[in-house]
């Protein structure tokens, strides 16, 4: 039965936990380091994913609803499973037509096991998907009604519902910085901090476009600028997708450390930009440093999701 409340019928856990983490590569340098684990607001809807759909869901009001991503979209899965969880169709646009001939992989297995219908388009077309005629074509098939939700989830509606993060974290720390594949979160996470406060973006990919991509969801969804943030762009390790044995062994050693396992595609990234910059001293003595864990790793590819 579908819900027109999505955060009542998904039982979310909110606010995420806040959780100190002990480690000695701030602290010698006078630094506080937590965790915000929103890895653990919902079990197939995980943090930024969840914070991105809600309000698009709820403005779908039960409607099918298209969306778009890549052959392991965290997004398309999480829609995919809100769409089973509150009984509405789902329609996934994936990247690659050369896909559609193969035998899926468990990330689009998911997607349909949770009654997603995808549909396969070649990298021009995805490409050009914010163009009206591309979608207009897409949804020439689709159920009468269906509401379009951009790649990612990022648009006003979520960036608004991102501003929630960034509210939870009002006098907890002095600098929260979270990994940014579209920008919405970090664009949210923004707006949602007190005076004082600033968001540090990680981007995944190169390409130093992110930028202009915050300011324009901003815009859209707050009429400008809000909230202090910056990005840094020397973390990517050579795109999305890309890591390589030094993010491995950071991330290994960081999950000995703590406890935790470590997302490598995002979360790894994030982390270890803010272990880079402490080291550089980035911060001052007696910053407290949050660092927002948006994802965990998926057991279909390992430590990959």
């Amino acid at each position: 039965m579908t819900s027109l409340d999505p955060a009542a019928a998904l039982e979310p856990r909110l606010p995420s936990p806040l959780r100190p983490a002990d480690d000695d590569r701030f602290a010698r340098r006078g630094l506080r380091l937590l965790l915000k684990r929103d890895d653990l607001v919902h079990p197939d809807l995980v943090g930024n994913k969840w914070r991105k759909l809600a309000p698009n869901l709820a403005a779908a009001a039960g409607r099918p609803v298209l969306t778009f991503g890549g052959a392991y979209s965290n997004h398309l899965r999480a829609t995919a499973a809100a769409g089973r969880l509150l009984g509405f169709p789902t329609i996934g646009v994936v990247r690659g037509d050369e896909l559609a001939g193969r035998p899926l992989n468990p990330s689009l297995e998911r997607c349909a096991a949770d009654g997603m219908r995808l549909l396969f388009v070649d990298r021009a077309t995805y490409r050009a998907k914010g163009d009206p005629e591309v979608v207009a074509r897409l949804l020439r098939d689709a159920p009468r009604g269906t509401v379009v939700v951009p790649e990612g989830g990022s648009n006003a509606a979520a960036v608004r519902g991102c501003a929630e993060l960034g509210r939870e974290l009002r006098g907890r720390a002095d600098v929260v910085a979270v990994a940014c594949g579209t920008g919405g979160t970090l664009a949210g996470l923004a707006a949602g901090l007190a005076p004082g406060q600033r968001a540090l973006g990680v981007p995944v990919l190169k390409g130093g476009f992110l930028g202009g991509e915050v300011r324009a969801l901003q815009t859209a969804a707050f009429g400008g600028p809000v909230g202090e943030w910056s990005l840094d762009d020397r973390f990517h390790f050579g795109g999305y997708g890309r890591t390589g044995p030094a993010l491995e062994a950071f991330a290994e050693d960081f999950a000995a450390r703590h406890g935790l396992a470590v997302e490598r595609l995002y979360v790894a990234k994030m982390l270890y930009a803010l272990v880079a910059l402490a080291e550089e001293g980035a911060f001052a003595p007696g910053t407290t440093v949050a660092a927002v864990v948006t994802g965990r790793p998926d057991p279909d590819r390992g430590w990959r999701t």
